[in-house]
């Protein structure tokens, strides 16, 4: 049985007060979630990994922590780069890797996304390796072609029992559009079977709000919700992980 995880990504947003902050009030509005029905997890900056896992130690059992990358060596000469060492010192569970702005600002190809996530698996994290479409390659009928080369060749030799996928449409990041729940939901059916595991565990992500995530979630293949500018404000943040099914 699939358990949902929902997760928001904080991008560069918060200093470590303001992640504290954050989750004082966050954590007592999560009280009431079925923990046996989903998970929460939160990826902060960097900064912030390490004064969050000491925050969240010991308050419950449903929540946990993401880096934003992982690098595929234990150490070295990579400046700004952060190990997979690291994060286990942290008690980091997940590691997003092939998130649309490091493949579009730092050119970050399949191959690579392929060695973070082998990386993240060979340390006992779960990456979360998203994968998505641009407007223009949808608009030409590529979107199917072009994710799934993105399945093919960044999970090629992954475990796919140790693993989240999360579909992005790039085009739906940030700009307010979400893609329609039926398309969301066929998308995400099409990657589990080119995955060929039933299980996986596939997000959706792409503009989700608290306006339409029950309707997200009421999807047969989404498995949950990768969210990012409204998971910044924890109240909002919340009523997503509250979701209840239409």
């Amino acid at each position: 049985m699939r358990k949902p995880v929902i997760a928001g990504n904080w991008k560069m947003n918060m200093t470590c007060t303001e992640a504290i902050e954050y989750m004082r009030v966050l954590i007592p509005l999560l009280n009431d979630i079925p923990k046996k029905d989903r998970e929460v997890v939160i990826a902060p900056p960097f900064t912030a990994l390490y004064p969050l896992s000491e925050f969240i130690r010991g308050k419950n059992d449903y929540l946990s922590l993401s880096s934003q990358n992982v690098h595929w060596e234990d150490s070295g000469a990579y400046t700004a780069e952060v190990s997979p060492l690291m994060l286990n010192e942290l008690s980091v569970k997940c590691a997003i890797v092939g998130h649309s702005e490091p493949r579009k600002y730092f050119s970050e190809s399949d191959e690579q996304i392929n060695k973070r996530a082998k990386s993240a698996q060979d340390h006992q994290l779960i990456p979360i390796v998203c994968v998505g479409e641009t407007f223009q390659q949808r608009e030409m009928g590529e979107a199917e072609r072009v994710i799934r080369r993105q399945i093919e060749q960044g999970l090629e030799g992954i475990e796919v029992k140790k693993l989240i996928v999360a579909y992005e449409p790039i085009w739906a990041i940030g700009t307010g559009k979400t893609c329609e729940a039926n398309e969301a939901n066929r998308i995400c059916g099409l990657i589990r079977k080119w995955i060929g595991y039933e299980d996986v565990i596939i997000q959706y992500g792409g503009s989700v709000k608290s306006n339409n995530i029950d309707e997200i979630m009421s999807m047969s293949d989404i498995d949950g919700v990768l969210v990012g500018g409204a998971s910044l404000d924890p109240t909002n943040f919340a009523r997503i992980a509250n979701y209840e099914k239409i």
